[in-house]
């Protein structure tokens, strides 16, 4: 019998959310930042400027370019163009250090870069680590390779063709070992994200809505905006460099802002600032947090401040925030016996979670194991790391290494977390790329890093140290001024403490819960904040 083959499936690319968008609501506001206001007709009419200078670079469907560039408007325009285009976009933080972003340079291997004009450092170790074929352009800038310098196309470009298996963004995670890896999310899967938010996060968004990103869109708050745009929703992005209290409520009260996406520490801040008793409030509706545990003492605070607005949710990178949701009504449910915290949420729409024991049996409601997430969420596996991917799969399931439980109704409860990563301020830190630096310094003998307490930012570094034989002058303040320039400002540690020697194992490898007992033991105490 003679089969004949299935046709490649086409994808929608994500850039059509965009045009569809700037075809329905050409006048409407797209972009806010200080007195700039485009229209989506302005950022479609910006985005096809961007894609035909990549494609005249030489960017080709299936290429990589990097974006490293703080918030900004032609931030939001570099990730449509970067689609239209067909190639796939790789945002970097823009707190990284050069050499952190020339080691994802490493593993995404751009050919082109869209870069901060502040950032030439940056863009000089992308260029050394990949090449950059197709060069640089650069965002707040003015010349003939600054982004606002673009000439418009002769005629609109249309978005590129894409299958369904085209990747569409490499979100970087270093998982349990701190190496970089890109996990591979395709323009197919972000179809079903940006619904499953719209669905879950933000029911009946619409044109009436306006969102503030007050996170990096390099991340989290990136994939937030997807749906935004999809939906005609105006977005607002800060002026300020830094977290400004005064700013974020002004800007709520005068945008009429109806949804952000933030992190724990950041709502927290936001919630105790003095500023939220000055500015309307009343028009937020939907308040989502997510990237890392939140006190449920900090939870009610924020409720009592806000209203009942927030929307937690649970998902990591490689599942594209999709695992749970925990909606405004569902703050403060009643926890199982022996539980001390509050409830991550229930299943996403479409998604399916297993609590999974160390043989690989799925554990029931009330046990303890290894949380694992199926659906169409759910990454396409890790960019050139197939040892990574197999392990990320086994048995089909993905696992994503945090430990918990689920009880009688599904609601789901994070325990702990199977690796070494903490979380501090919203953002994963990985001891493993400290500890190494750490050890470059000629007075450090051995050293380990972990995170510990701390009742503002959820977690902080505390960098235990030994030094070498000629070293007995050596400080940790001059372990902090050694790390300073090689590490982005949230990986420092917050403390430094120095001991004879580190416990270790029979196998002879250093012995992390031994220390934070130890350290607890002999009285550590919160650094005081600066």
């Amino acid at each position: 019998m003679t089969v004949t083959p299935t046709p490649a499936k086409r994808a929608v690319n994500l850039a059509e959310l965009m045009t569809q968008t700037a075809r329905r609501l050409p006048d409407e506001p797209a972009v806010i930042h200080g007195e700039t206001r485009w229209t989506w007709r302005d950022l479609d009419r910006r985005t096809d400027a961007l894609a035909a200078a990549l494609r005249e670079r030489g960017v080709r469907r299936g290429d990589c370019v990097m974006l490293h560039s703080p918030n900004h408007p032609e931030f939001v325009q570099a990730m449509f163009a970067v689609w239209r285009a067909g190639a796939v976009l790789a945002p970097t933080n823009s707190r990284l250090t050069p050499g952190d972003v020339a080691t994802i340079a490493g593993v995404c291997r751009p050919v082109a870069l869209i870069c901060h004009s502040a950032a030439t450092e940056h863009a000089e170790a992308v260029r050394a680590a990949s090449g950059l074929a197709g060069g640089t352009l650069w965002t707040e800038a003015s010349g003939p390779d600054s982004v606002a310098g673009l000439a418009d196309p002769d005629a609109p470009l249309g978005n590129a063709r894409v299958g369904e298996t085209d990747h569409a963004w490499y979100f970087f995670t270093s998982g349990t070992s701190g190496t970089p890896k890109a996990a591979i999310l395709t323009h197919h899967q972000m179809g079903f994200v940006v619904t499953n938010h719209i669905a879950d996060l933000m029911p009946g968004l619409s044109e009436q809505d306006v969102s503030l990103a007050v996170a990096p869109l390099s991340h989290g708050a990136g994939i937030h905006l997807i749906p935004q745009v999809a939906r005609g929703a105006a977005t607002v992005l800060t002026t300020s460099g830094r977290m400004d209290g005064d700013e974020v409520w002004a800007l709520v009260e005068r945008e009429r802002v109806t949804n952000m996406f933030t992190v724990p520490t950041i709502l927290k801040l936001l919630a105790e600032h003095p500023a939220v008793d000055r500015f309307d409030h009343s028009c937020l509706r939907h308040v989502i947090y997510a990237g890392a545990p939140m006190y449920a003492a900090d939870q009610e605070y924020a409720r009592k401040a806000l209203g009942d607005v927030l929307v937690q949710y649970y998902g990591l990178g490689e599942v594209t925030g999709n695992i749970t949701v925990l909606a405004p009504h569902e703050h403060g449910l009643p926890r199982p016996d022996g539980i001390e915290f509050g409830t991550c949420g229930r299943p996403r729409t479409g998604m399916q979670i297993a609590v999974i024991d160390s043989e690989g049996h799925e554990v029931p409601p009330g046990e303890k194991g290894e949380i694992c997430v199926s659906g169409p969420a759910v990454c396409a596996g890790y960019l050139g790391n197939a040892e990574a991917t197999a392990d990320a799969f086994a048995d089909g399931w993905f696992h994503t290494g945090d430990l918990g439980m689920v009880d009688e109704r599904g609601y789901l409860y994070i325990t702990g977390r199977a690796s070494d990563m903490y979380i501090s301020g919203g953002s994963n830190v990985h001891p493993r790329d400290i500890e190494e630096k750490l050890l470059t310094h000629p007075g450090v003998a051995e050293a380990a890093v972990l995170g510990m307490p701390h009742p503002t930012w959820g977690e902080v570094g505390v960098a235990v140290w030994v030094a070498a034989a000629d070293a007995a002058d050596i400080t940790g303040d001059d372990l902090r001024a050694w790390l300073e320039p090689r590490l982005a400002r949230y990986k420092l540690p917050r403390d430094y403490v120095r001991w004879g020697e580190l416990p270790k194992s029979g196998y002879g490898k250093i012995v992390k819960r031994t220390i934070r007992a130890q350290l607890l033991a002999e009285g550590w105490r919160t650094p005081t904040d600066s």
